[in-house]
């Protein structure tokens, strides 16, 4: 595999504590994750932990909140003014809450990707969001569940699939149980890898060089 010198440069967007944040920091210190560094992390809420993982491994932090008077182009500007300041080629959305409008999907196409939990296209789209997926996998009754790491358009969760990883649901799981073992299992280990491929495959065609 060709060894690139430059690395693609990522804005990780979140709103709550930040595991998945910290597993693509973790990967990162690793080296799993070595064609791409995490720039700025970026939060749509203030005094959420996954701005003190940032913190703690010295990555720069800015919040954009959306307020009951600010518009969807209005917040999303700001969003856009931060990753060009900071020179940003790939958006990782990292348990991020807020939906991105097709306009701003559209200027970034192919630049940003989500981590959802559950083997879409079940338990996917409008509605179905942190432990909501998993309570449904439950209830429908299914035997495997999973994550999967997808580009981001203007549907939600309806990019292409990047990467998926399955997950078995065992008897007398909770949403909880289950959360965290799909997290474990999957999230954790197939979202930095996703990174890594497209930040080779971004290299590859010298976007960010």
């Amino acid at each position: 595999m060709i060894k690139y010198k430059n690395k693609i440069n990522i804005a990780v967007l979140v709103s709550g504590n930040g595991t998945n944040l910290q597993a693509i920091i973790n990967a990162q210190e690793k080296k799993i994750l070595s064609h791409g560094e995490v720039k700025i992390v970026i939060s749509n809420k203030e005094n959420v932990y996954a701005i003190d993982r940032a913190r703690n491994h010295n990555i720069k932090v800015q919040t954009v909140i959306k307020k009951a008077d600010t518009s969807q182009d209005e917040f999303e500007k700001s969003i856009k003014k931060i990753l060009t300041e900071n020179h940003i080629h790939l958006i990782v959305l990292a348990g991020f809450t807020n939906i991105l409008s097709q306009r701003f999907t559209s200027e970034y196409s192919n630049k940003i990707i989500n981590v959802h939990p559950s083997l879409i296209p079940s338990f996917c789209g409008k509605g179905f969001y942190g432990i909501k997926v998993h309570e449904a996998a439950i209830n429908y009754g299914v035997k495997v569940t999973g994550a999967t790491v997808h580009f981001v358009n203007e549907i939600p969760d309806g990019g292409k699939i990047i990467m998926q990883k399955a997950v078995y649901i065992n008897k007398g799981d909770t949403p909880e149980t289950l959360q965290k073992r799909v997290m474990e299992k999957a999230e954790w280990i197939i979202l930095p890898k996703a990174i890594e491929k497209i930040c080779i495959e971004m290299l590859s065609k010298n976007e960010g060089v």
